[in-house]
């Protein structure tokens, strides 16, 4: 049951005018509040105060804008976690403010000139100290107990990326995606405000609030980040419409796809793969394991997977060979997956994975995300939660056999016709012998035929095996959806393996 607040501490805790014991004690609830409020009314831009000579900037000279580490929230204290700032202009010209919380309540943290090294910049003009930030970093000993490296940042609109040891970043986390890929545009909620929650001496783990707000929702986020081998982010939001969007995505993941294996070689690019993720898992509710590999496509793909109560949904990294790369300042090998695991039932709904042509690494153009089947009337709250795993190791993500590649080739003197090449890994498939008993099960929709029954072999050099079939397209052009696995007699030995294809 929520607490009854009386109505002058919560419109003292809206307005942010008192502080101290006049203030009630902020949580999600009183922060859920605010966001009810809000979303109640039209939507207002908020108030920036950035100065004109910061926002004329160029890349040049805001890079040369540099936070001083020996400034960092807590350094001084001595507390495990640490909080940086970026500078606002350039580009960055919505400021957030940050607040940090303690047993004395809500203090402002607020923006000076003092926490920057500006390079060869030269101020031209007074920073007001409610200007606010870009954003912020959050610091902490991943790798080495002397050494606080990052382990999260929150910069622009609603994205933040995250760290566990030995990785590098890549793929983002939204807080909301909102009419990804519809054809009036996406829209793009922004986390307006932000409360750190002071951690105790000892902690091993830090909690964070979010305001979310944009034309169509306000939200209410928290953030419990746990940093490890893996790291662990625990989610609640209880987001409110103002209208209900066309696509409303919970728990949105970012991510790039050049090339790779399954699209051949770039001409162009001397690395043999660049993506920060290769496929999308899935778990369903009825368990089964679907693996989508993920492609940079020609035109604009949307692929909806129907599910009720999902167990989870990631994109993955899954080759971690750097040869594969053989990126020496990427360290795409070594950037996380992310796991998003449901709390609680999610109902029926749909993962949605959209992938969008891109002509460089330079553009995330993969996103992953759930969509309810339904919403509630806007002005009622969308309460969900979950956990976002950032991992190199998926664990027993999936528990049986595993794919570990999918190559794509035409057929001689058969250009109509496509060769898939499938590898499948495993524990138990690596020191499973040759056995005929092992069958490929290979299904294909409306729109080409197998040429013929599938080729399975024991790739004894590597211990996979691996699934060989030709398809003949109907001459229709559509796309035309794929699945295998491995079984032998009535067990399923491996994930099913999903792919959309062209011709």
């Amino acid at each position: 049951m929520k607490r009854l607040l009386p109505a002058i501490l919560l419109a003292a805790a809206l307005a942010g005018a008192v502080r101290g014991a006049d203030t009630p004690p902020f949580d999600f609830e009183v922060l859920q509040f605010r966001a009810k409020e809000l979303a109640a009314h039209p939507y207002k831009e908020p108030k920036r105060h950035v100065p004109g000579w910061l926002l004329k900037y160029d890349y040049d000279q805001h890079r040369d804008i540099r936070f001083d580490p020996m400034r960092a929230w807590w350094r001084d204290a001595k507390l495990p976690f640490q909080l940086q700032f970026f500078h606002p202009g350039w580009l960055f010209n919505k400021p957030v403010q940050i607040h940090e919380l303690t047993a004395k309540g809500e203090q402002d943290i607020e923006f000076s000139p003092r926490l920057f090294d500006y390079g060869h910049n030269r101020l031209d003009g007074h920073i007001p100290s409610d200007m606010g930030f870009a954003g912020f970093r959050i610091h902490y000993a991943l790798n080495n107990p002397g050494y606080l490296d990052e382990l999260a940042v929150f910069l622009g609109a609603s994205y933040f990326r995250a760290l566990g040891k030995d990785m590098h970043y890549g793929l983002s986390a939204r807080g909301l995606a909102l009419n990804t890929a519809e054809p009036g545009g996406e829209e793009f909620p922004a986390f307006d405000e932000f409360w750190v929650e002071r951690p105790a001496a000892d902690a091993r783990r830090v909690t964070l609030y979010a305001l979310l707000n944009s034309p169509s929702v306000a939200g209410a986020y928290r953030l419990i980040i746990t940093p490890g081998v893996s790291t662990v982010m625990e989610v609640k939001a209880a987001v409110y419409c103002r209208k209900n969007p066309a696509v409303f995505g919970i728990a949105p993941l970012t991510s790039m796809y050049a090339h790779g294996e399954n699209s051949g070689w770039s001409q162009t690019d001397f690395r043999p793969e660049v993506h920060d993720s290769d496929g999308l898992l899935m778990q369903t509710g009825a368990g089964e394991w679907i693996w989508r590999p993920l492609v940079n496509p020609r035109s604009v793909r949307i692929s909806s997977f129907l599910d009720n109560s999902p167990h989870g949904f990631g994109l993955l990294q899954r080759d971690r060979d750097f040869k594969h790369y053989d990126d020496l300042e990427a360290f795409y090998h070594a950037r996380p997956s992310v796991w998003v695991e449901p709390i609680g039932s999610w109902g029926p709904g749909s993962v949605r994975l959209v992938e969008l042509p891109t002509a460089d690494e330079t553009n995330d153009n993969i996103v992953a995300f759930w969509v309810p089947a339904k919403l509630p009337a806007p002005g009622e709250a969308i309460v969900h939660e979950y956990r976002l795993h950032w991992m190199l190791d998926p664990g027993d993500r999936p528990p049986a056999g595993y794919v570990s590649s999918t190559r794509l080739a035409a057929v001689m003197k058969h250009p109509e016709q496509h060769r898939f090449v499938i590898e499948f890994d495993g524990n138990y498939l690596d020191h499973e012998p040759a056995d005929p008993e092992v069958k490929a099960v290979v299904t294909l929709g409306a729109g080409a035929k197998l040429r013929a029954e599938a080729i399975v072999q024991k790739n004894t050099f590597t211990g996979a095996w691996r699934v060989a079939f030709e398809v003949i397209p109907d001459g229709s052009g559509r796309p035309v959806e794929l699945r295998a696995f491995l079984k032998k007699g009535t067990h399923v030995l491996t994930e099913t393996w999903s792919y959309l294809w062209n011709p």
